[in-house]
């Protein structure tokens, strides 16, 4: 199975918290870390700390849109909330869609959402991608 992450997360949601949120996510659906070939966010998080060092002990390369790239792909939970912090409805779902290939994905995992014990809150979106 070839999955898309898409990824969320309040600013300085450290490392262990995101992997928690994925891995969480990812039992979900019956998957492994393996079975993840891309990874987005929005742009506004290129500079977190805690979404590098997952990628980086991962080997994943994380590909960060623009929030007008984001709000230009339907979604099923579209937010206002995240609309107002962030400029689109959307960003773990459009940018799992986004990064997968949105014409060939389907999510599996709509909203996987994790408020650590840090108070941080990550949001974990899975698409699989058409072979």
């Amino acid at each position: 199975m070839k999955l898309a992450l898409g990824l969320g997360c309040d600013r300085g949601t450290p490392a262990v918290t995101v992997e928690r949120a994925i891995t969480e996510a990812l039992a979900a659906c019956g998957a492994a870390l393996a079975d993840v070939q891309a990874v987005a966010s929005i742009d506004l998080k290129a500079d977190e700390p805690g979404l590098a060092a997952v990628a980086e002990q991962n080997g994943w390369a994380i590909r960060f849109y623009a929030a007008a790239e984001l709000a230009a792909i339907a979604v099923p939970n579209p937010s206002e909330t995240v609309r107002q912090y962030t400029g689109t409805p959307s960003v773990s779902e459009a940018a799992a869609l986004l990064v997968g290939g949105a014409e060939k994905t389907q999510l599996i995992i709509e909203k996987h959402k994790l408020r650590g014990p840090d108070g941080r809150n990550v949001t974990v979106s899975i698409a699989r991608i058409a072979e």
